[in-house]
């Protein structure tokens, strides 16, 4: 989860955003090189296998990279899309073809486990949901929020009850609403959705099949292990993935202690048509790492 210490990040405003986009010239698939209003865009410099689609998270491009430049990067890289990218970056990720893979919607801490929450990130949820409709990208987040005192049983209700007021829109939108694992033993401290088992129940019980989980890798590494059996188990309730590696959530490479590789290739056997989008922090050159990251998936 990108900057979560400033939830209205992830807050989609309507006006403006979408004529923005609607007005912009979608370039062909193409490749490094490609500038603001440049005539011609070059093929992918590379030509991924296919079986796992990926994408990037902002952070893993480095600091201070222009948007122009991360969507250079992706089409020299093979890379689908930028997850999380906020909306007025969404003009220039159609310009040149590519996807916003998970649009966001509300505050990660106040989420939809309390019921207080729930005219905020519901109104969050809806608007994101229609923007990401209008401009054709697949996923919205969403989060539980932390427990503040709830049970385990009532704050799976409220989720439960939040998400099936939106299930409908979601589903005739075709947008799929992912809530996201994430990890409260060392990173984000009493968030609720921590383990797989609960939030596959949760999208169980509403039942709908646009409502699934957005599995971070790295985070439920953290958090409970297991990570290719309990992904198998699961694998029907999941919509989407994030890298990172454990400890540290830098790169996917040799000096972490997941093997991406067999992580991989299990997603793949399972058919997962969704996205795998890399979320870490790099310590070394950071396109040389994406670049290693995306070679490492594309089994």
């Amino acid at each position: 989860m990108i900057d979560p210490k400033q939830p209205e990040s992830f807050m989609v405003p309507r006006r403006g955003i979408l004529k923005g986009v609607a007005g912009s010239a979608v370039l062909a698939a193409g490749g490094l090189g490609a500038r603001a209003g440049a005539a011609e865009v070059k093929p992918p410099a590379a030509q991924l296998k296919g079986r796992i689609k990926q994408a990037a998270c902002r952070g893993a491009f480095g600091k201070k990279v222009p948007l122009e430049r991360m969507c250079e990067i992706c089409l020299q890289l093979g890379l689908k899309g930028i997850d999380l990218a906020s909306p007025d970056a969404w003009p220039t990720l159609k310009k040149y073809g590519l996807l916003c893979t998970m649009v966001p919607s509300h505050s990660l801490s106040k989420g939809i486990n309390h019921k207080e929450n729930h005219e905020e990130c519901l109104a969050a949820l809806r608007k994101s949901i229609e923007a990401a409709a209008e401009v054709g990208f697949p996923n919205v987040i969403t989060l539980s929020g932390n427990r503040a005192g709830i049970s385990e049983e009532e704050g799976a209700a409220h989720c439960v009850d939040a998400l099936k007021k939106v299930a409908g829109l979601a589903e005739e939108k075709k947008i799929t609403l992912c809530l996201e694992l994430l990890n409260s033993k060392r990173n984000h401290k009493d968030y609720q959705c921590d383990r797989t088992a609960w939030g596959a129940d949760v999208c169980k019980r509403v039942g709908s099949p646009r409502v699934k989980l957005l599995y971070d890798i790295y985070h439920m590494q953290v958090q409970e292990g297991d990570v290719i059996a309990t992904i198998r188990e699961n694998i029907q309730y999941i919509a989407h993935f994030h890298t990172a590696g454990v400890p540290g959530r830098h790169e996917i490479d040799e000096s972490q202690e997941l093997y991406y590789p067999a992580i991989m290739q299990a997603i793949a056997d399972l058919n997962f048509d969704g996205y795998v989008a890399h979320e870490y922090s790099p310590q070394r050159e950071p396109l040389g790492s994406l670049q290693k990251a995306v070679s490492i998936c594309d089994i």
